[in-house]
């Protein structure tokens, strides 16, 4: 059995899946991408290229006695504002509720004590994050962990200003990235670049004080940023540091107890 084998829990028999439920601190770990357009460069499929790699990476590097596995990648994500490119999926929001429901809810009555959603596309991690919250309600025994793949600290600093806050899109951090891990799906020659709109002061498109934007109304060929000037260098980079980032963070994760789950007793009376 490879190493990749070893860890998908779907590559186990159902008996051997019950056992690595059983063991203390027993993690499954669902990579989860987008079928969505990435400019006229990238693949539709990028986002969870980048998940399952990465996380790929992570579970190799791992200690083989950590109770950690994988299931496979989830490719149909929640993408509206990439409708009107060409082939663009998404799903609605309650679909992929139901979605992450149907996942975890198999893993708990297994008894497994964490779930973790490795998620590529930054365009559902708030949707994500409220599924996470949402089962775990129903299934408090189970851990719940919505992480989104660029959120390592010190990643974006690898790249240059200004496109460290305007490559919001197939960009130049994901461009490089795919230079990396799959060179073969990028095609630099129809690359364009199209930073986005300058916000009001105190507003942005994503992070702090977010909008809810539309491609469309960014850029007419789905890139927002400039990916020209991207490198297979600095795909490499950036990969290092993601691997090494989410290596230390799984690592903590499974030799610790964390999150608090179940129920404390209480009393309503005052």
């Amino acid at each position: 059995m490879t190493p990749e084998q070893h860890r998908g829990l779907h590559h186990l028999s159902w008996p051997e899946a019950k056992r690595a439920a059983a063991r203390d601190s027993s993690t499954v770990v669902v990579p989860w991408g987008s079928l969505e357009q990435h400019g006229p460069h990238l693949p539709l499929g990028t986002d969870g290229l980048f998940a399952e790699q990465v996380l790929l990476q992570v579970l190799q590097a791992l200690p083989a006695q950590l109770p950690i596995w994988s299931l496979p990648l989830q490719s149909l994500g929640f993408a509206p504002e990439h409708k009107g490119f060409g082939v663009s999926f998404t799903q609605p929001a309650e679909a992929l509720l139901a979605q992450v429901e149907a996942i975890a809810e198999p893993l708990a009555q297994a008894g497994f004590q964490r779930l973790v959603l490795f998620n590529g596309h930054g365009g559902q991690i708030s949707l994500l994050d409220a599924a996470a919250r949402q089962v775990h309600g129903r299934h408090p025994q189970l851990g719940l962990h919505a992480w989104f793949l660029w959120d390592v600290e010190g990643v974006m600093d690898l790249v240059p200003d200004p496109e460290r806050g305007e490559g919001l899109h197939a960009g130049l951090a994901e461009t490089s990235l795919m230079l990396h891990v799959a060179p073969e799906l990028v095609q630099l020659q129809h690359a364009v670049a199209e930073p986005p709109p300058t916000p009001p002061p105190g507003l942005t498109l994503e992070g702090r004080c977010p909008s809810a934007w539309t491609t469309g109304a960014l850029s007419r060929s789905g890139t927002v940023g400039a990916p020209h000037g991207a490198t297979a260098s600095l795909g490499a980079a950036l990969h290092q540091k993601l691997v090494q980032g989410w290596t230390a963070t799984f690592t903590a994760l499974l030799r610790s107890s964390w999150p608090p789950r179940g129920s404390l007793e209480f009393s309503d009376r005052v």
